[in-house]
């Protein structure tokens, strides 16, 4: 039963669509931490610790060449959007990808929300997402099959279980307590001193909702809900908007009180594998596709 969904026929725009969604996030994101991701390279040298795939490199990389890779990767995001050369630009992109991420957790601190992005790179250039391309061109679909289903399912998987991993490790590491709110009330209060002492300026919410302690207790049971809960989302339909809804309010509110930002989730492309993107096209397009099943 799970290998006929997995394997079951999709639109080839849906894949489209979910390629092009990535490839944008991810410039869009590279260049926002443009001026960061330039500095990466000799100064790296202080609290080296390679981690991952780079887990052979003894030294940093001059910072020239660390330079050229991140405009190369985001190079790259823009052409796999586009769906050219896709076979060799798709798996190209997930590299330096990879890479770039890889170097920027090896040289401080470990950015483990880019973990998701990555993985949904990497399925999407195994894929035969780069078929999309032939969509643009008269407006046309290029038909269905289980290799545009697949990786959808698979990215929508992932999605879900890193949530639910993410529930599962506060419990093991709090155990039932974290539903007390105490573990969520020092979180928000690491942040905010953690901000004030390096000279930043910590979340104006802070303060008042250490005033009202009671506040963490639902927040935090509500939290475990959402993250446990995620697999719901998967098998019952019915429940994805709102899971969605729920998980995007949570990314929001820890930017809000810890300045915390989930940037692939909140621009909902994390959510994205679980729907039927093709809605999105013009309703003119959408004449064209026709019934999609999936």
């Amino acid at each position: 039963m799970i290998d006929h969904w997995l394997m079951s026929p999709a639109p080839a725009v849906r894949l489209a669509m979910f390629r092009i969604m990535i490839g944008v996030f991810s410039a869009g994101y590279f260049l926002a931490r443009l001026p960061t991701l330039l500095e990466l390279g000799d100064e790296a040298r202080v609290g080296w610790e390679p981690v991952g795939v780079l887990w052979w490199l003894v030294e940093p990389l001059p910072r020239w060449l660390v330079r050229c890779v991140v405009l190369a990767t985001i190079a790259l995001a823009v052409v796999a959007a586009t769906g050219v050369a896709f076979r060799v630009v798709g798996p190209a992109f997930a590299i330096a990808l990879l890479f770039v991420t890889t170097y920027r957790s090896s040289g401080g601190q470990l950015l483990w929300f880019d973990d998701l992005v990555v993985l949904h790179v990497i399925l999407i250039a195994c894929s035969s997402a780069g078929d999309a391309l032939r969509l643009g061109r008269r407006g046309e679909p290029v038909g269905d099959g289980a290799r545009y289903g697949w990786p959808l399912r698979v990215a929508a998987i992932v999605t879900v279980v890193t949530y639910a991993l993410a529930g599962v490790a506060k419990l093991r590491i709090g155990g039932i307590a974290w539903l007390d709110g105490h573990s969520l009330r020092n979180h928000v209060a690491y942040s905010a001193t953690r901000l004030r002492v390096l000279g930043g300026t910590p979340s104006p919410l802070a303060r008042p909702m250490m005033q009202f302690g009671w506040v963490f207790t639902p927040l935090a049971v509500a939290t475990l809900m959402i993250e446990l809960g995620a697999p719901l989302a998967l098998v019952v339909s019915r429940l994805r908007v709102p899971w969605v809804a729920l998980a995007w309010c949570m990314h929001a509110a820890i930017a809000a009180t810890m300045f915390v930002v989930f940037p692939y989730p909140l621009a909902l492309v994390a959510f994205a594998p679980l729907f039927r993107l093709e809605r999105l096209l013009p309703s003119w397009r959408k004449a064209r596709v026709g019934r999609i099943g999936g």
